[in-house]
Parts: structure tokens; sequence; C-alpha cells
């Protein structure tokens, strides 16, 4: 019988494998599955895409006057195309590992 070293136990239990689990919502997550949407709806909806535009240009004329370091103000501006960016971001991630796996 032919011993396996731990490092070759540890690289097969970290291989990637398909997260079965992931592929419906669980009995029972109806109120709370609604209740994230309604949440992810608010956090994306009309009043945050108000709210991040009159950030961004706050942002940009205090960074042009010179009130507000770039870096911070580059923070912000990248934080929103982040926030509103996330769908693509993850389908994105999602198709490239469907590509490789």
């Amino acid at each position: 019988m032919k011993s396996t070293s731990p490092y070759a136990a540890m690289v097969l239990m970290m291989a990637a494998s398909p997260a079965f689990a992931q592929t419906t919502d669980p009995q029972g997550s109806g109120p709370i599955v609604s209740a994230l949407a309604w949440l992810q709806g608010t956090l994306l909806g009309n009043v945050a895409t108000a709210v991040a535009v009159i950030a961004v240009a706050m942002v940009g004329f205090m960074m042009l006057t010179g009130r507000m370091n770039w870096r911070f103000g580059a923070t912000v501006i990248v934080g929103c195309f982040v926030l509103f960016g996330s769908a693509a971001i993850v389908s994105g991630i999602r198709a490239t590992a469907s590509v490789a796996g």
C-alpha cells in the first residue's frame, strides 16, 4: 500500500469542485431572499443612482479645486463603479470559472 504525502492530500482536499448546495435556494428561505432582493433594489435603484451621481460630482469638484486628496477622491469614484458594476463583475467571474472548470 502506497502512502500519500500530507501535501498531496491537502491539494486533493482544496481542489475545486462544483458547489451543489448553491444551485438553488434552500427550503424556507423565501422571505429572506425577497428581503435581500428588496434591499438590492433599494441600494441600486433610482435614489442610489442619484446619490452616487451627486457624490461623484461633489468629489470631482473638490478634487479640481484642491480641497480633497486625489487618492481619496479616486477611491470614492472607483467604489461607485464597483457598487453599480457588481452584477457584471460577478457574472464575469462566474463565466471565467465555468470555462476554467
